[in-house]
């Protein structure tokens, strides 16, 4: 019986109970880690009571809240299988995995209800609980279902292989596939990026990135959980309530993507706001070398970044603080117990893992470590080719240097990443095709000072009248898209580049939106 990560939690509260654990700015909540996992045991038993057994889904729709976190550890404490949405999505991307997950209840608050109140009026197998006080006719109320239940620690059996957790990815088909993690998967990520951060008990970190999001929860969250350091949180990101917050609650350490480090350069602040932080984590996207050089300048900050996908856990590899310059634009060095090759692609089914590309050779990522998913949910095809040979099959485009350092070059998936969110190609393209007026549709990733990235879709009309206003009326209505999904330019164009073969060639799309912008 080896760890999991509700015997990571419950180690720490036994050493660190009077230690300040968790603090939620939004309801000026300060717990210690004692009066955290009473209110963790309180909740666990609340579930239970409303029929939610080990190995039953629990799901949330919440931005950075106590009761995320709660319901969290409340899930490890009876074995549920944590189930973290993605507040963006509209209502028919949630309710798709919903259906998939097929969660006992749902978590959810006022500023994701218009989302989820058409979901829950059809899916009344499910309990709905909001957050929030208002009196919803297809909900019940958190703080009611949890009120006068015991905080004794709830009994079950659990073991470091058993899932504990569903995270939706969506594939290069658009639909959202489920990742599951086990337990020993992420306390086995947590310690290696514990170590990789040299978190301690004295440090205090501030989750401002989304928590439904590996990266943020994997990478920084747990690791300070583990080691028994403050958690602070932010409910959502604003460049001014972070450096008021680092300043206030003397930050040490967070987790943001590059296009949140660009917007707290843009406003107002002195470095003494920033004298405590010592570390600044960021992923999802690479950093410009200027804006590495600007941060550590203005801010006196060191950066690490992290580079993975959520199949991995997320993290792979790691750009180190003394790096940033020397490597910049490098994804890194493999992490502590993992193994990344570079090899030659093949036309003809997975790229096999002996086929080891030289320095500098381009070929797919593929990678096995410690965080590996047990398989995608439901999906045993997709987890067969995603895993082929035991080696997790990124889908990315890179190559290494002579040194050893992994260089990213490209994504076979089509995926863009604007503000730190991944969004694939293929889903826009489907929600384009759905309009009448559009004959064909290509979708690609265009560099923006400001997001890293921006979707541009470039459309061959079969009716001559529609307007690049229509077709974005149309992406955002019908719960089509979630708008930072959405194509922010349109070009309109008689033709798409195609090779002989009829293969659609993006790279020539991608070169000419990058001329475009420059």
């Amino acid at each position: 019986m080896g760890p999991t990560l509700r015997s990571m939690f419950e180690q720490t509260v036994a050493k660190y109970a009077d230690k300040e654990g968790l603090v939620d700015l939004r309801l000026g909540t300060r717990w210690t880690y004692g009066e955290w996992d009473q209110e963790v045991n309180r909740t666990a038993n609340a579930l239970k009571a409303s029929g939610v057994e080990k190995g039953d889904k629990v799901s949330t729709v919440l931005f950075n809240t106590a009761e995320y976190a709660t319901v969290l550890f409340a899930c490890m404490k009876i074995g549920a299988v944590f189930n973290p949405v993605n507040f963006r999505l509209m209502e028919k991307e949630i309710e798709f995995i919903l259906k998939d997950a097929d969660p006992k209840v749902v978590v959810f608050e006022k500023a994701t209800a218009a989302q989820i109140a058409p979901v829950a009026k059809e899916m009344t197998s499910i309990e709905f609980w909001s957050i929030d006080e208002e009196n919803l006719p297809y909900a019940m109320n958190y703080y009611e279902r949890i009120d006068g239940v015991t905080t004794e620690r709830p009994v079950c059996e659990l073991e470091e292989n058993d899932p504990y957790a569903i995270m939706y990815t969506s594939g290069t088909t658009g639909l959202p596939k489920g990742v599951i993690h086990t337990h020993r998967d992420m306390v086995d990520q947590a310690l290696i990026m514990t170590a990789c951060l040299r978190l301690t008990e004295e440090d205090r970190g501030l989750t401002v990135a989304p928590i439904f999001h590996c990266a943020e929860l994997h990478c920084a969250f747990f690791p300070r959980v583990m080691i028994g350091a403050t958690n602070v949180l932010l409910h959502h990101f604003d460049a001014p309530d972070v450096i008021e917050t680092v300043r206030e609650e003397q930050i040490t350490s967070f987790f943001a993507a590059p296009t949140m480090w660009n917007m707290m350069l843009q406003e107002e602040f002195t470095k003494e706001d920033f004298q405590t932080l010592r570390q600044g984590l960021y992923g999802g996207a690479p950093m410009a070398p200027a804006l590495t050089m600007k941060l550590h300048e203005s801010l006196g900050v060191q950066l690490l970044q992290a580079y993975g996908m959520t199949e991995m856990g997320p993290a792979i590899t790691a750009l180190t603080e003394e790096e940033q310059v020397t490597k910049a634009g490098s994804a890194g060095r493999a992490l502590l117990n993992h193994e990344v090759r570079v090899v030659r692609t093949n036309e003809h089914g997975p790229a096999e893992p002996e086929e080891i590309c030289k320095p500098h050779e381009l070929g797919e990522i593929i990678v096995r470590g410690p965080s590996m998913m047990k398989g995608y949910y439901n999906r045993p095809e997709a987890t067969e080719e995603a895993m082929y040979k035991g080696w997790y099959h990124t889908g990315d485009i890179g190559s290494f240097d002579e040194d050893g350092y992994l260089w990213v070059s490209d994504r076979v998936k089509d995926m863009i990443i604007s503000g730190g969110e991944n969004i694939y190609s293929r889903e826009v393209e489907d929600a384009l095709f759905d309009h009448p007026a559009v004959m064909d549709a290509a979708v690609v990733g265009e560099p923006d000072d400001l997001w890293g990235e921006r979707v541009v879709a470039y459309i061959v009309k079969k009716d001559s009248g529609v307007t690049e206003q229509e077709l974005d009326e149309f992406c955002t209505s019908g719960n089509r898209l979630a708008r930072y999904k959405r194509p922010r330019r349109y070009e309109f164009v008689n033709e798409l580049p195609r090779n002989a073969s009829g293969k659609l060639q993006k790279f020539k799309l991608r070169e000419r939106s990058k001329t475009l912008s420059e």
